[in-house]
């Protein structure tokens, strides 16, 4: 009766055939490790903070008046409130947290290079919108310290040449950060910003789909058909529109055998999201600050301005530079560069096992600047921090620069034809 339902629904609709492609039969490089956990971990937070967020908007009033005391309500008086704010809070911190690291995982092992390009540029898009989407909502709670911080941020593009003031006033809607602001954050954080942030998924994962899964060693899983002879073919069934294109090799469909092995690493991640959320919901104070639990006073200005922990290195850039508006540029071009990366890259090698030892320098400097930028993002400005920032933007952006000379003739260890573990 259900082989009869599923037929009747695929005449119609592709369920199947989708599932086939696109999960059950989606040849994954057989040497997938850690790293490749974070991004069906993204997916899984995702969901949660959609789920999450619907559920808080039903108790929650977008209004100057009544936003704070409505997220009061929620914790106190609405069943299992706190525990869907908690969630919700919680799983901001968590999306960028496993995001950095399935880019960082991206970097090591040269994910971004050809054909995988656009697969890149959506997945920074993606993470650009993510950014302005956690600025949106940082704002809702309508606390203290999110009522200056976005204060600080808004400010920042009345520094723009001759459009500045009036842009900063479309932003707010207002003179003044008011109920106004809330009013257009609400609706960019609840409707506009996640429909965006749904599509772009949905594309990357198109177009990672279509030229097919990196993996740490680099190499190719997929060759042209007739080109490997029958006898080193994969056992495995493959969906069709794979199979007759190419013959894979060194390949396992997705599921059943890494939709299980996710299935462990989703175990591990909410047995320590879990510990988070009941047991140190504030993260220290890097995922709710202190200040955040006051309502919003515009005549009140919390002791240090500092953003939440996944703006700090972005911010960091931004508050050592003297100039406003150069500060201003240095952080966008900062994200920026990340998106030019596989064309700052000029060499052929993708993981960082077969390149030189000033890739992995370059790598390993790179992540120190970035850990660095990070913690100072979240300590109050002194000379000693803003010293050590400039330090750590010039490593920064050397990063890229470096990268852009030494790849194009780069001295690699060989490359082995076939995946080896």
């Amino acid at each position: 009766m259900l082989a009869n339902f599923m037929a009747w629904i695929d005449k119609r609709l592709p369920v199947t055939e989708a599932w086939n492609k696109h999960l059950a039969q989606y040849p994954a490089p057989k040497n997938f490790n850690f790293w490749y956990f974070f991004g069906s971990l993204a997916m899984l937070v995702l969901v949660n903070q959609i789920v999450t967020g619907i559920w808080l908007t039903m108790n929650y009033e977008p209004s100057g008046d009544g936003a704070f005391a409505s997220v009061e309500y929620i914790m106190r008086d609405v069943d299992y409130g706190w525990l869907l704010r908690y969630m919700h809070s919680t799983g901001a911190s968590a999306f960028f947290i496993v995001v950095y690291l399935h880019m960082y995982r991206g970097l090591m092992y040269g994910s971004y290079q050809k054909p995988r390009e656009l697969l890149w540029i959506f997945g920074m898009l993606i993470f650009l919108v993510l950014m302005a989407e956690a600025f949106m909502g940082y704002l809702l709670p309508w606390g203290n310290m999110s009522y200056w911080g976005a204060q600080v941020i808004i400010s920042l593009f009345g520094a723009i040449p001759v459009i500045g003031d009036d842009l900063t006033t479309w932003i707010k809607g207002d003179y003044v950060i008011s109920g106004a602001t809330l009013n257009r954050f609400f609706a960019l954080h609840v409707i506009a910003l996640p429909l965006v942030l749904v599509i772009l998924v949905f594309l990357h994962i198109l177009a990672l789909h279509e030229v097919g899964s990196n993996n740490p060693e680099g190499t190719d899983i997929k060759k042209k058909k007739g080109s490997v002879p029958e006898a080193e073919l994969s056992k495995f069934k493959f969906h069709k529109a794979y199979s007759e294109k190419y013959d894979i090799v060194d390949a396992i469909p997705f599921h059943p055998y890494y939709s299980v092995k996710d299935i462990m690493g989703v175990v591990g991640f909410l047995l320590l999201f879990c510990w988070v959320m009941f047991f140190a919901p504030e993260g220290g104070g890097y995922f709710l600050e202190a200040p955040n639990f006051e309502p919003a006073n515009g005549l009140k200005t919390p002791e240090h301005i500092v953003p939440v922990w996944y703006f700090g290195p972005f911010y960091t850039i931004l508050r050592v530079i003297p100039d406003k508006l150069v500060g201003m540029l240095g952080m966008f071009a900062a994200i920026g560069m990340l998106f030019a990366l596989p064309w700052f890259d000029r060499g052929t090698v993708k993981s960082f096992k077969f390149r030189s030892k000033w890739h992995l320098l370059n790598i390993a400097q790179f992540t120190a600047c970035f850990i660095a930028l990070g913690i100072l993002g979240t300590l109050p400005s002194s000379d000693l921090a803003n010293l050590i920032g400039r330090i750590a933007t010039l490593g920064y952006f050397g990063f890229f620069i470096a990268l852009w000379f030494y790849s194009k003739n780069e001295q690699t260890k060989p490359v082995p034809e076939r995946v080896t573990k």
